[in-house]
């Protein structure tokens, strides 16, 4: 399974990038694409550097340590050994909504953050499986992973917005050779979009398989989850929506079509492959965790 993921999430990888270069190819020129890695590059590259601090303090998150909060310090400490990562930092954010992210450019610049919803409001078994998919995030490098797709993403979108103030020799453009590039501003953009979205919902794929193993049972983090979701539809997160693909659970639901648009896969699909997880590694799915 996990290699599996990871297959995908090179695939998509790979999507992105092809998909630069068809919208290169339709532009005429290498103006756009020029843009596109001066503007994006550096705008990402901030955003590699600087995005743990820009979350947390997104979510008003605290920093609290074992004399404050000595369970969850510990917790995080026995996971992240297990898992072979340095010991991320540890915050607690005022959301009553459950929820918690992981963040930081590599395992050495990591931190986990859980909302003071969940800490009051769930089991303690369940609240590590979480915390242990947070873990998971942080050894699978994914804040790396996605800066990558948000890098060919943003290439993407600024070479097809150069179209308007650049546009190439319009004279011998030809009206189908117009419309090409017009199509490639409108939905070049949005497919970039796709792609991402569809690299953060492997990547939570993989974090929940990782998650399980490390917290020794993938039944409490399938638990998690479930309670995670109902409670979700309840309590909305008090957060920007731009941070929500950070979150174990998006805080909004999305069905249909609007599924495609989802930072996250629709729950009953991750607590199944969890569920599956669990069977394979010999638990009784019929009995509790």
């Amino acid at each position: 399974m996990k290699t599996l993921n990871q297959l995908k999430t090179a695939f998509l990888l790979g999507s992105l990038i092809g998909l630069c270069m068809l919208v290169g190819h339709l532009l005429g020129g290498p103006q756009g694409l020029l843009l596109g890695l001066v503007f994006g590059g550096f705008g990402n590259l901030i955003a590699y550097w600087f995005s743990d601090r820009i979350a947390l303090a997104a979510m008003q998150a605290q920093p609290v340590n074992r004399a404050e909060a000595p369970w969850l310090v510990d917790t995080v400490e026995r996971l992240a050994l297990r898992a072979g990562v340095p010991t991320p930092r540890v915050y607690v954010c005022p959301q009553l909504a459950p929820n918690a992210f992981a963040t930081g450019r590599n395992p050495q610049n990591s931190a986990v953050a859980i909302t003071a919803g969940m800490l009051r409001g769930f089991p303690e078994h369940e609240v590590e499986a979480v915390l242990a998919h947070e873990i998971a995030h942080i050894k699978n490098r994914d804040v790396l992973i996605t800066t990558v797709a948000a890098v060919f993403g943003g290439l993407i979108s600024y070479a097809g917005y150069s179209l308007m103030f650049l546009g190439g020799d319009r004279e011998n453009q030809s009206p189908l050779g117009a419309v090409g590039a017009l199509a490639a501003v409108l939905l070049a953009p949005i497919a970039a979009l796709l792609i991402q979205l569809a690299i953060s919902r492997q990547r939570e794929y993989a974090a929940d398989a990782l998650g399980g193993e490390l917290c020794g049972d993938p039944r409490k983090l399938a638990f998690a989850l479930q309670r995670l979701s109902n409670a979700n539809e309840r309590v909305p997160t008090d957060g920007n929506p731009a941070f929500n693909s950070l979150f174990i659970v998006q805080p909004l639901s999305a069905r249909g079509m609007a599924s495609l648009f989802s930072t996250h896969p629709a729950p009953e699909k991750r607590i199944a492959a969890l569920l599956k997880q669990a069977e394979d590694m010999g638990f009784d799915n019929r009995r509790a965790a």
